[in-house]
């Protein structure tokens, strides 16, 4: 199969990228660099440099795809509260633009949905766009009859995770700063709680999800299980060292997969925890 990956060099991105061509596909890569890296770039996948927002990219239509995995997205809730009007207009108007290639050439489309949504579509601009980009696949199937499934993630862990700056990962954070002898930074009280999946799992939930027709079904992808951020920390050891840092705003309590539907119509479970990822870490 000839297949799009939008967010190419993103972490979720690079890590479908590798299994897509090690099952022999024909991959292409749409990426505006602003968090991805060209280090993530994988032998055998050809890359575009293109900001997916602008309405007159070409190189959408100078290909034929079976499939469109549409991951591009600023995906954290802090920068969206800061820079609103980049967020939505990254998040949902490239959603809408490459919505529409999917239409006019009907290519089946996979998107990544967001496990924000249960916790207040205006708590941040971030949770509002990414379920405003879940709105227009099931727009896109009903009127015009296009396949398209949605995945929400949950925290995403594992290789080419972003470890600095604004959008880095939870764990990121904490594998750099263990790596690096620092304290563990922790906001608030750390008792908020959340659903941590292996970027493994992520990837094999998005495949199954492109091997048959869906008309905007939602499939949640996390592990079922969640942890406080204490409790994440202490996996480093229990005596290493913490830093606590104050609450910030638009952030949410509990995280929680109920993987019960992708499970059921995709047979699809977690297989990695995220215990035994940071015991490989710490030894």
């Amino acid at each position: 199969m000839k297949v799009l990956v939008t967010g190419g060099v993103g972490f979720i991105g690079t890590n479908l990228i590798k299994r897509l061509l090690k099952d022999g596909h024909d991959v292409v890569s749409i990426d505006n660099y602003s968090t991805g890296k060209k280090e993530n770039h994988q032998e055998g996948c050809k890359y575009w440099n293109f900001d997916l927002s602008d309405s007159r990219n070409a190189v959408l239509e100078r290909n034929e795809y079976d499939v469109i995995y549409h991951l591009a997205a600023l995906a954290r809730i802090q920068p969206s509260i800061k820079n609103p009007h980049e967020t939505i207009n990254n998040n949902f108007v490239s959603t809408l633009n490459v919505l529409e290639v999917a239409r006019q050439n009907d290519i089946r489309f996979i998107y990544a949905g967001s496990s924000s949504f249960h916790h207040g579509l205006y708590e941040s601009p971030y949770a509002w766009s990414k379920f405003s980009g879940e709105d227009l696949c099931k727009l896109y199937s009903n009127v015009y009859d296009i396949d398209t499934a949605i995945c929400r993630f949950y925290n995403v862990y594992g290789p080419y995770q972003l470890e600095k700056g604004a959008y880095a990962t939870l764990m990121g954070i904490f594998e750099n700063q263990f790596r690096n002898k620092e304290p563990l930074t922790i906001v608030g009280t750390g008792k908020q709680r959340r659903d941590f999946t292996h970027v493994n799992d992520i990837v094999d939930g998005l495949i199954k999800c492109s091997e048959q027709p869906f008309h905007g079904e939602i499939f949640e992808l996390g592990s079922g299980i969640n942890y406080s951020i204490n409790e994440i920390a202490n996996m480093f050891g229990k005596d290493y060292p913490k830093k606590y840092i104050p609450k910030r705003s638009g952030e949410y309590d509990v995280t929680l997969a109920d993987y019960t539907l992708a499970n059921k119509v995709l047979n699809w479970q977690p297989r990695l925890k995220v215990s035994n990822y940071i015991k490989k870490i710490v030894q």
